[in-house]
């Protein structure tokens, strides 16, 4: 089973419109709401699967219970926290080229007491747990080092724990050795202080953290794929999609796949391979909509185990 803590859950609202233009009005051509925040997102995409999850999130105010029904609609099992403030409501504007806005509100204020009830579910959970990953912004209130304690206190109990953070968050859990972190390709440079310019700078990185203590770092590189650095070994992916919908969500469906795949037995690089099919599969979806088995069919991955290094990223 996979457990993912989610300290800052949102509801987001996906607007699809024909062109952004600021200070214009703009008349929506379709919209969505879905449950969202990191981990929920992956706990989402693994439930989608038919894989084993639990939810661990604070719920409070409308969007709370609104939270609950959409949980329960998409049947993700969870462990709700109540909190006194209201879960945030996050939108993104959708354009036909795949082009996305985000407006992220910044999530209520946790009490000492909610953030140490968030943290002792997730631990709770962890008892019967493969798997557990830490994901997201924090909400105001919550310590800087909550992903910190969470790996500290994970491996204590001799489970494996991932997280996909940034900034300052981040840099505090990296010091604490997870077993596994998946920054995106920004969210890297930012962790290593540098620009990462080609492939070979975004190796380097890896292999570096590899070094001091993270046994996978795992970066998703947008529609340049991903790569997976371990001690033993380095392995590239990419899916070609012609026809993006929508990019929210999608890194977070490439880290369920990823986790499905290694608690799963499967070797490293055909975990990646997984996690970027499911990565490029939520592309082709509307909102931040996680991808079902069928969605899966007919997506090629190239893989390599000899990535080029002087691959200049975005491009």
């Amino acid at each position: 089973m996979i457990v993912t803590l989610t300290p800052n859950p949102s509801i987001d609202r996906a607007v699809t419109i024909g062109a952004l233009h600021r200070g214009e009005v703009h008349r929506a051509t379709s919209s969505r709401v879905d449950p969202g925040g990191k981990g929920v997102n992956v706990s989402r995409a693994l439930a989608a699967q038919r894989s084993d999850t639990v939810a661990v999130l604070p719920s409070g105010g409308p969007e709370g219970h609104l939270m609950d029904e959409l949980l329960d609609e998409a049947r993700v099992p969870r462990r709700s926290v109540p909190v006194a403030g209201s879960l945030r409501m996050n939108i993104s504007v959708l354009e036909p080229d795949g082009t996305t806005t985000k407006l992220n509100e910044p999530g209520p204020t946790l009490t000492d007491v909610e953030v140490d009830a968030l943290l002792q579910e997730a631990l709770d959970a962890a008892c019967t747990a493969t798997w557990v990953v830490g994901c997201g912004s924090l909400p105001p209130g919550a310590p800087t080092d909550l992903y910190a304690h969470l790996v500290t206190r994970v491996r204590e109990r001799g489970v494996k724990v991932a997280v996909d953070s940034s900034g300052a968050p981040m840099t505090a859990a990296v010091a604490a050795r997870p077993s596994l972190i998946k920054p995106n390709h920004e969210e890297l440079a930012e962790l290593v202080g540098r620009e990462l310019p080609t492939l070979g700078d975004v190796l380097e990185a890896a292999r570096a953290l590899v070094a001091d203590g993270i046994e996978v770092v795992a970066v998703s590189l947008g529609g340049d794929g991903a790569v997976l650095v371990t001690a033993d070994e380095v392995v590239h992916a990419r899916a070609t999609i012609t026809a993006p919908l929508s990019t929210v969500g999608a890194g977070d469906c490439m880290l369920a796949g990823l986790l499905h795949g290694l608690s799963s037995g499967l070797a490293p690089a055909d975990a990646l391979a997984a996690a970027v099919t499911w990565g490029a599969a939520a592309v082709t979806l509307p909102g931040s909509r996680v991808p079902t088995a069928a969605d899966l069919e007919g997506i090629p991955v190239e893989l390599t185990t000899t990535p080029d290094p002087t691959l200049v990223l975005g491009h």
